[in-house]
């Protein structure tokens, strides 16, 4: 049986799309490497994990239990199982930079059977107020919990007295139709930096509506926001107090990529251990049931 590929970890080694799409399902691991320009403080995230990895690594962890596990082998598996579990949400996101949370954005919000129209789906317009709903909490949450300092400034960002806040564009992609029953969770993210040197008139959100039935994204949304001044009645330049907030915003967003990228590759090793440890096995046998007892695989 060929040896499979795991743990590469060489720092600085990055493995070629060919590698990558050559190599078994999972099994480049790398950890975060060091820029090209030599940067200590910029730091390059471990690589995406495969799109499916939640219902790839429980059907791995399913195939190792059927095909038989010591008692510390079933532990093991059950770990993998209780984190993926536990955590699908805050990695399944976070893995894109998005900061999960119910401060952040929607968290467990139950879908209503009467979202859905008579193609028996939810219908494609509730998918923007999910994510105008989030929007708004994204933006109260530096008024209230991030930021009370400026508690007001971010209050009226979503009103027309002051600076605020006006949709430029709003797009969205739908991956697959959703359906009553299930819950969605609903997060945003700044695609990048604001720069302080040049203060922009206008930002770039990425949403993501997670189906919690499925554990998959179901539809992806992208807002252009531009920075309104109602008085003068044009545009304006982002504040002081949002560019410093969002300056932090994107930093956590970039360490919550290389941590739940981290975590992801760790839980598809130790699943990757499991399977050399079981059905992977040079000598590997399996009991079929029969009269003569068990047969090599």
């Amino acid at each position: 049986m060929a040896e499979r590929v795991g743990g590469l970890r060489e720092r600085g080694h990055c493995p070629s799309r060919s590698q990558l799409l050559s190599s078994p399902p999972f099994a480049v691991r790398l950890s975060s490497s060091r820029a090209t320009d030599g940067s200590s403080s910029s730091l390059l995230p471990p690589p995406p994990p495969p799109s499916r990895w939640i219902t790839e690594l429980r059907t791995r962890v399913g195939r190792c239990i059927s095909f038989g596990c010591d008692n510390q082998q079933i532990s093991r598996a059950a770990a993998v199982a209780r984190a993926i579990a536990l955590e699908w949400r805050d990695l399944l996101a976070g893995s894109e930079g998005f900061l999960t949370g119910g401060r952040r954005g929607l968290d467990r919000q139950k879908i209503a059977w009467g979202e859905m129209d008579s193609f028996g789906h939810v219908n494609n317009v509730n998918y923007y107020r999910y994510a105008e709903s989030a929007r708004v909490n994204w933006i109260t949450n530096f008024a209230v919990h991030v930021d009370p300092a400026h508690r007001s400034e971010w209050s009226e960002l979503m009103s027309p007295k002051a600076t605020g806040l006006i949709m430029r564009s709003l797009k969205a992609d739908f991956k697959f139709p959703m359906v009553y029953p299930d819950n969605i969770s609903v997060y945003h993210k700044l695609r990048t930096k604001p720069e302080r040197d040049a203060a922009p008139s206008a930002f770039m959100l990425d949403c993501v509506v997670l189906s919690h039935q499925h554990r998959r994204i179901a539809a992806r949304l992208e807002e252009d926001i531009v920075i309104y001044d109602y008085k003068a009645a044009k545009k304006a330049s982002m504040p002081p107090f949002m560019l410093d907030l969002f300056a932090e915003t994107y930093r956590l967003q970039v360490e919550e990529t290389a941590r739940a990228r981290g975590r992801i590759w760790d839980l598809i090793a130790a699943v990757e251990r499991l399977e050399k440890e079981t059905w992977d096995r040079e000598d590997a046998v399996e009991d079929m049931g029969s009269s003569k007892g068990a047969h090599k695989v």
